[in-house]
């Protein structure tokens, strides 16, 4: 692009240099005022995961669940009896009759074989699923986070990058006024207008890409807000709150590290490449919270065999009599007893009962591998959006941006002496830029693919793991 400014200035010098001073001018006010705040990519996932609701609920419900533990292995409560037996209704003398007796009794159940040990145990197998899926719900916020930052990272840049291309097409439009003007060169009204019409293009991009980013700023505030934090996190403190209006994110480009990068050759290149997978991801925080679930479901099945054994009751009464109606005193009674149920019709019962704990804890099982075939499928999605990502940003790289640079330079110089025409001067610098406008996307939705990624490896990888580089003209330099 230098070069295109060296062709424009050889031609009309001064005329180049009244537009650039006007440029300079128009660029200090619109950079004078500095961005309020810049939000980070690192920034960014740690202020998603601060602030995430669903985070504070999730753990409240594993303590509900400990807390319910407790509970679920502690004896149910003993059974008090007070009651007044055999009173005569006539006289209401509670000495007249030998049977009149005052009852206080105490009756304690004794649940089925180990259901207490075991009830507890599935609660705490239960419970301890909600930390797997805690880290897994971290690792999507920094996904998700991290996706919508790129976005506006995209249009931010995109933004800059017309701006650049715009005030160069200004410049062509004033060094075509100039030639028509004076008649050096050969350049007509129909000139002045392609080269107006593009800059009203422009503008209209520009627009289009703003609504863009403020859209996406937006929906990135669902993410990183402080909206509502003090209503479910007592005593929470965050250094600062962003204003989405105003806010910028740097103009360098992440560059996403990889994890496991040995699995991202061709299937055909690694031998035993579903087993590598399948050990990769099996330690994968929602499988280890299935595998907690299918844990849990198993002591089901044990806690539904217990049916099948009594379940007892010891049940102790004191019953005390009042002095016959001659004086002497009668003696106190004392009842011990013991019940238990007979578990005897458990075709239709009990057999039932464990068969559907069984079923159940298969179907958990079924959840697991259908969970697995979902992750490699997407897994395989992404790691091919990967590789033809890779092989567009060296074919942009190496081959289309040079291209377009020349294929510019060569219709500018055309054009300078004599030799070219306008609208194909015009049509070289539209196509440069959108070719930069490509690579620019190609570049972001590497990194976005490359977050994505990374997911699937979540226990070997950190919330964002990234290097910074800067990005100029559709390239990372």
């Amino acid at each position: 692009m230098s070069l295109i400014y060296k062709r424009l200035g050889e031609i009309y010098t001064q005329y180049i240099l009244i537009v650039v001073m006007s440029f300079i001018g128009i660029s200090a006010a619109v950079y004078a005022a500095e961005p309020v705040q810049t939000l980070s990519l690192e920034e960014a996932v740690y202020l998603s995961q601060s602030n995430d609701p669903w985070l504070v609920s999730n753990q409240f419900q594993q303590d509900a669940i400990k807390s319910e533990s407790i509970a679920a292995g502690t004896l149910p409560d003993p059974k008090i009896s007070v009651g007044l037996a055999n009173l005569s209704i006539n006289t209401f003398d509670f000495g007249q009759e030998a049977m009149t007796q005052m009852k206080i009794g105490v009756t304690q159940m004794f649940p089925r074989g180990d259901s207490l040990s075991l009830r507890q145990q599935q609660l705490e197998l239960t419970a301890e699923q909600y930390p797997f899926l805690r880290q897994d719900r971290r690792a999507k916020l920094s996904v998700t986070t991290a996706q919508i930052w790129f976005d506006v990272y995209k249009a931010q840049e995109s933004i800059a990058l017309i701006e650049r291309n715009r005030n160069l097409f200004e410049q062509l439009s004033d060094v075509v006024k100039a030639g028509y003007s004076s008649a050096l060169v050969k350049s007509n009204q129909q000139d002045i207008i392609r080269a107006q019409l593009e800059v009203t293009r422009l503008e209209d991009k520009l627009t289009v890409l703003a609504q863009q980013e403020d859209m996406f700023k937006q929906k990135l505030s669902e993410w990183v807000g402080k909206a509502f934090v003090d209503e479910y996190r007592i005593g929470h403190e965050q250094d600062y709150e962003l204003l989405f209006s105003t806010f910028t994110v740097p103009n360098i480009l992440p560059q996403i590290k990889l994890t496991n990068p040995n699995l991202y050759f061709d299937e055909e290149k690694s031998q035993h490449y579903q087993q590598s997978l399948y050990e990769a991801f099996s330690v994968h925080p929602l499988i280890s919270a299935l595998e907690q679930r299918i844990e849990s479901s198993r002591k089901g099945v044990e806690l539904k065999k217990q049916l099948y054994k009594p379940e007892w009751g010891v049940n102790a009464g004191y019953s005390y009599r009042g002095n016959d109606p001659m004086g002497n005193s009668r003696d106190d009674l004392l009842s011990i007893g013991v019940s238990f149920d007979l578990p005897i019709f458990t075709s239709s019962k009990q057999d039932k009962q464990v068969q559907a704990a069984i079923y159940q804890s298969e179907s958990i099982k079924t959840e697991k591998w259908l969970l697995l075939r979902n992750m490699m499928a997407s897994y395989g999605t992404a790691k091919a959006q990967l590789l033809k990502l890779e092989q567009r940003q060296t074919l942009y790289n190496d081959f289309l941006l040079p291209q377009m640079q020349d294929q510019a330079d060569a219709s500018l110089t055309a054009y300078t002496n004599d030799k070219g025409d306008f609208a194909e001067v015009v049509r070289s610098l539209i196509a440069q830029l959108n070719t930069q406008l490509d690579a620019l996307a190609i570049n972001v939705d590497l990194q976005k693919v490359k977050v994505q990624l990374n997911y699937f490896f979540t226990p070997k990888v950190g919330p964002v793991s990234i290097s910074h580089k800067s990005y100029v003209d559709g390239e990372v330099k």
